[in-house]
């Protein structure tokens, strides 16, 4: 209901939201907070995105149910759990080892069965399996990410993305493909870890 009432519509999108528990990706010492409307630390320095920057940037790909999607940025394995439930396919890529197999663990705990993950650059995307129709990136590019846009499936493609080079000014941008052209439409304000190139070296803990 809270997320209704912060101006989100998209019925499929609440759908998914309230079927994916997210207390299942959220550390155990901020359990009485899975529920909260907030950001949450997890390892490695990263976030679980608070509901609402989850649901908006979800809303914010009009996704179908056949479509085959890209996620950069697994971390906690929440946003890949809300994206199974309204596409075909998603291909997700984390830089941590530790988050993979974390996030691998509880999407299987779920019986989602319609992701593949891998280890991997996320900067580079993942070229044996272009075009695709959608791609979400979980963390701030410092510019328009060409590369990426380039693995969009070029009629109608769409990437959504928070870009800024500061966390005091990113914006989430919506790119999408028109053949060799690129509409680009600013939607929100947030703050996102920056997009990192290279496989991470794993903080301990």
């Amino acid at each position: 209901m809270e997320l209704r009432h912060q101006g989100i519509k998209d019925t499929r999108v609440l759908s998914a939201i309230e079927r994916v528990p997210r207390d299942r990706f959220v550390p155990s010492q901020f359990q009485e907070h899975a529920y909260e409307n907030i950001a949450l630390p997890i390892t490695q320095g990263q976030t679980i995105s608070q509901p609402y920057v989850v649901a908006f940037m979800t809303e914010a790909l009009q996704l179908g149910d056949r479509m085959k999607v890209l996620e950069i940025g697994t971390g906690s394995g929440y946003q890949t759990a809300v994206l199974t439930r309204l596409c075909r396919r998603v291909y997700t890529i984390e830089r941590y080892r530790s988050l993979l197999l974390q996030a691998e663990r509880r999407l299987t705990d779920l019986d989602i069965t319609n992701v593949t993950a891998k280890l991997g650059d996320g900067n580079k995307g993942w070229t044996e399996q272009m075009p695709f129709d959608r791609i979400l990136v979980t963390a701030a590019a410092d510019k328009r990410p060409d590369s990426l846009i380039d693995q969009l499936s070029p009629q109608g493609g769409i990437l959504v993305a928070p870009v800024g080079q500061t966390d005091a000014a990113q914006d989430v941008i919506r790119y999408t493909r028109d053949g060799l052209t690129v509409h680009e439409e600013k939607l929100l304000p947030v703050r996102f870890v920056p997009l990192l190139p290279g496989i991470a070296k794993e903080a301990a803990g």
